[in-house]
């Protein structure tokens, strides 16, 4: 009897841990969301606007890890290929957006969560370890999204002015930001649990 009584607790730990996972991942994707509305057009500059939407992804992939993080994304594309208004409100919306010019960059948001939730699992909760995750994070990001630009210009030169010149210290800022919030969450939290 006593056995069974432990069981039944086991599973529903279980339960209660997926349910709590589950929670996290359609927060996230929302909060993704809400950041992508947070939006500053820079046209007739580049078709590409400035968002907070990459501090988000950063922020995902830095706190909630790089399994929760890759698929917290995922269910954000989802939702935007379902016609949610989850992209940022520049563009035309649904599978359009991710066929648009900033389709690169949405399609590697998975990937770049993944990489730095991966990165900063891998050691020291540290500003300097949470700003190196942000940093090949934000490398893989735009790749992705220089490359997507490449294909709609034939031109390097001039997907880098489109996607990279004028994002640069908005980038780097929002790395130290992620950085920051992501290393003290994680202090916090394991002295919480201390």
């Amino acid at each position: 009897m006593a056995k069974s009584a432990v069981q039944a607790l086991g599973s529903h730990e279980r339960t209660s841990e997926t349910l709590r996972n589950v929670a996290l991942v359609v927060g996230a994707s929302l909060f993704v969301a809400v950041c992508a509305r947070i939006t500053i057009p820079l046209m007739p500059l580049t078709p590409v606007p400035l968002t907070v939407q990459n501090l988000a992804v950063l922020l995902v992939g830095l706190l909630l890890g790089s399994r929760r993080g890759f698929a917290a994304l995922m269910l954000y594309l989802v939702e935007g290929i379902s016609g949610l208004p989850v992209f940022n409100p520049t563009g035309s919306g649904g599978i359009g957006q991710l066929f648009g010019v900033t389709g690169g960059f949405l399609l590697v948001y998975p990937a770049v969560a993944f990489v730095a939730g991966l990165v900063f699992e891998r050691g020291a909760k540290t500003f300097a370890r949470a700003a190196i995750a942000g940093l090949a994070a934000e490398s893989l990001l735009f790749a992705g999204g220089l490359s997507w630009l490449y294909i709609f210009t034939h031109s390097l030169a001039k997907a880098a002015y489109f996607g990279l010149y004028w994002f640069i210290a908005a980038e780097v800022i929002k790395v130290m930001l992620a950085a920051g919030i992501a290393s003290r969450w994680r202090r916090s939290a394991t002295r919480e649990a201390a």
